[in-house]
């Protein structure tokens, strides 16, 4: 949900995010398609058959949560997989500063014996890099006035805060349309992020946190990826639906508003809040 003064914000803002937010409630026992399947990342010993694991990395998860899910598909202590970040040797951007966030592409991944937390590191990073850096990601940043990182970056909120796949390119739209203004984003999504928590609510005392992923004190875009999105984010990032949103939020499952009028979006919001609290009564 996007709002613009925080003066007139109801104290608890709900707002319902896409994939991303069961994502962060369940993790890996999701059941959503993964976006690709990508082949065996180390064969097994000439002349044998090995029974394959595999492990899911749903759109929307978090760094933070592949690591945790690649220790108990691997097998290994926990933290094993995130400590093996700085020697795994990512191709990252620059601009990523060592940081997989938003890098990590989901998709479906075989694990083999021999794999390593740094082999499938690396594999992940190696799939996003050829799906993000092709010539059609490359030519829509360039379009949109942004980087390939930055556009990786938009797509992870859309992911996040999308609650269907067809508001995923109106999310992106209003996220352009709030940076051409100099508007802050005040996406609670981010907040979510920099808070490592999935949730429904947010507060006004939330809003006020001091963090760079707080997307209501600060302008811009946060300073990484808050998730890691798949194509069909992607392509919302770098070809957002015309149109002048400036505000939009969930008012139930599959009905979400968008408007750049801002007392219609308070009027959307208290129709979200009153279908909220009759739910909570139900």
């Amino acid at each position: 949900m996007v709002n613009e003064s925080p003066d007139v914000r109801p104290r608890r803002r709900l707002r319902p995010t896409r994939r991303g937010r069961l994502v962060l409630i369940i993790g890996a026992l999701l059941v959503v398609a993964a976006a690709v399947a990508v082949p065996l990342l180390i064969s097994g010993t000439a002349g044998k058959k090995e029974q394959v694991r595999s492990l899911l990395v749903p759109e929307g998860m978090r760094a933070s949560q592949v690591y945790a899910a690649a220790d108990r598909s691997l097998g290994v202590a926990a933290g094993t997989t995130e400590r093996a970040v700085p020697s795994a040797d990512l191709a990252l951007p620059v601009e990523a500063r060592g940081n997989p966030e938003g890098y990590l592409f989901p998709a479906t991944y075989p694990l083999a014996s021999a794999t390593t937390p740094k082999s499938l590191l690396r594999y992940m990073v190696d799939t996003a890099l050829q799906r993000f850096g092709a010539d059609r990601i490359t030519a829509g940043a360039q379009r949109n006035s942004v980087s390939v990182y930055q556009s990786v970056t938009i797509a992870s909120v859309v992911q996040a805060e999308a609650d269907t796949a067809s508001d995923m390119g109106k999310v992106a739209r209003v996220v352009y349309n709030r940076l051409a203004r100099d508007m802050p984003l005040q996406m609670d999504s981010t907040l979510n992020y920099a808070l490592k928590r999935s949730t429904l609510d947010t507060t006004t005392g939330d809003t006020r946190i001091d963090s760079p992923y707080n997307s209501y004190e600060r302008k811009g875009l946060p300073p990484t990826p808050i998730g890691n999105p798949g194509e069909q984010a992607m392509r919302a990032a770098i070809s957002p639906t015309p149109g002048p949103w400036l505000y939009f939020v969930t008012v139930a499952p599959g009905d979400t508003r968008f408007t750049d009028n801002y007392a219609e979006q308070l009027k959307n919001v208290e129709e979200f809040n009153r279908n909220r609290r009759a739910a909570t009564a139900g």
